[in-house]
């Protein structure tokens, strides 16, 4: 360009100042993500060692979409949460993690995706100096595998088979999903045992991993678990 509006200079010069301008057209980069921990990780061997976490997304009849922020004890595979709302920014994951931590304990490790809420600077405030947050690698769920288990069960048992009306209605039948996958639903990883049975005998009381039936079910269930003294899914009280 220069030389055809008619200017001489040496190239060497000419690329010097070009360098020490920086003229150059700055190449947009990927953005930057969280590492955390790289390390292999070991399967866990007591509850509250390692958490997992994740979001699985749905919709409601009139089309809204939803989240759900999943919180998984690998090592007990008790579902600590299943938090259902239209937007789960990094702040409402801090809340819904200082809420757990006061209700059982701080878990050693987290894992979770790359993902922007769970990489925002809310969360890194909040691990940091408290536990070590494991990021999986891009495009390698295999690697966060207790969730991704843990996620098919609740679109194939419990997304898949209801049509959601509103909010309040996704929440209470996740919810009663929950307390049945937690209290009821046996495990052949843990000897087939329900979770909240595992947690109990590996930790000598089931208090620190007990949940609360959402209060506009606990009619239902309780009249449903009185009737049939062997429930074997939700669903069946939901209909009561």
């Amino acid at each position: 360009m220069l030389a055809r509006e008619g200017h001489a200079l040496n190239h060497k010069k000419l690329y010097r100042l070009y360098r020490e301008e920086r003229l150059m057209v700055r190449r947009r980069r990927g953005r930057k993500r969280a590492l955390g921990t790289r390390a292999p990780m070991a399967l866990p061997i007591r509850i509250n060692q390692r958490w997992s976490l994740d979001f699985v997304s749905d919709t409601l009849s009139d089309g809204r979409r939803f989240r759900i922020l999943c919180i998984v004890d690998d090592f007990s595979r008790e579902c600590l949460a299943a938090v259902v709302d239209t937007s789960l920014a990094g702040v409402r994951v801090v809340r819904e993690l200082e809420r757990l931590t006061i209700e059982r304990a701080l878990p050693e490790t987290v894992v979770s995706d790359n993902g922007t809420e769970l990489t925002s600077g809310a969360v890194l405030r909040w691990a940091t100096r408290r536990v070590a947050w494991h990021y999986i690698e891009p495009g390698k769920p295999v690697q966060n595998a207790f969730i991704e288990s843990f996620n098919s069960k609740l679109r194939d048992e419990c997304l898949n088979e209801y049509v959601f009306s509103s909010l309040g209605e996704a929440r209470a039948i996740i919810e009663a999903w929950r307390h049945d996958y937690n209290h009821l639903r046996p495990h052949s990883s843990l000897g087939y045992l329900a979770p909240e049975e595992f947690a109990a005998r590996n930790q000598g009381s089931s208090a620190i991993a007990r949940t609360a039936w959402p209060a506009e079910l606990a009619g239902a269930v309780q009249g449903a678990l009185t009737s049939d003294p062997k429930p074997d899914s939700f669903s069946a009280a939901l209909r009561e």
